[in-house]
């Protein structure tokens, strides 16, 4: 059974600059998440932001653009503490992302000598220290993957599982809407499989608003992203111009 009194809150990084960075670590966030799906973010700038993260004594994760071996190796040759993949829908695809992180003789991924490593000088500790307390946390983000929920968790080397909302909906053909009785089921069947494993129970909160984030810690969740940094910037400018005079 999971312990969930150790919760974590980040929030999502789509902005390519350290100044972004550095505002929201000071806000008090234990982690931060550079997301590599719907942004223009590129490689050489996720570097900067893992590096300013980190340099805020911050956990550094990163979303990948697909459950793709070679975008996994190169965000974890530079170094996050953890990376999250999208749209696992199978026990299959979650072993897939599951290889592309680990070395041989359990995974498959190929070695290169780039920051993660100490650019060569730190391979070893690496390897049999830093690379063990990375996580891999896979999305579940269709009705498919929840049907196959068991077998993913079931993987030795899955930290946790993460839903993401809007695709999840959409996997029924309902995408936004969240509170439609299909889709909060999908929600409750995930989270009675997901409180059976000692791992990471996540979930997006997409609006700033943070009772809901206190529903889900309620709820049982531990690993819960809180917004984005352009969705707290845009909600801020809307609600202090609401305020304007005409």
């Amino acid at each position: 059974m999971n312990n969930f009194n150790n919760c974590t809150i980040g929030s999502w990084i789509t902005i390519a600059h350290s100044s972004i960075v550095e505002v929201m670590a000071d806000s008090g966030f234990d982690w931060l998440c550079i997301d590599l799906e719907h942004t223009t973010i590129d490689y050489s700038e996720m570097l900067n932001l893992i590096i300013a993260i980190q340099g805020k004594g911050l956990k550094a994760y990163v979303r990948v653009g697909e459950n793709n071996p070679l975008i996994i190796k190169r965000v974890l040759d530079a170094g996050p503490d953890g990376i999250i993949v999208p749209s696992v829908n199978s026990s299959q695809e979650a072993l897939k992302a599951l290889n592309a992180v680990k070395y041989p003789p359990i995974g498959t991924r190929g070695v290169g000598l780039a920051r993660a490593q100490g650019y060569g000088f730190s391979f070893n500790k690496y390897k049999n220290e830093t690379l063990n307390n990375i996580k891999l946390i896979v999305q579940i983000e269709h009705f498919k993957a929840i049907d196959e929920l068991d077998l993913i968790l079931n993987l030795e080397g899955i930290d946790g599982t993460f839903i993401g909302p809007y695709d999840l909906s959409g996997s029924i053909g309902k995408p936004g809407c969240w509170d439609d009785p299909e889709v909060i089921e999908l929600i409750k069947r995930y989270e009675i499989i997901a409180k059976r494993y000692d791992k990471l129970i996540g979930f997006h909160i997409v609006p700033p608003d943070f009772n809901l984030v206190n529903d889900k810690i309620n709820n049982g969740y531990n690993f819960i992203a809180f917004s984005f940094d352009l969705n707290f910037l845009g909600q801020m400018i809307r609600n202090q111009l609401k305020l304007r005079k005409t």
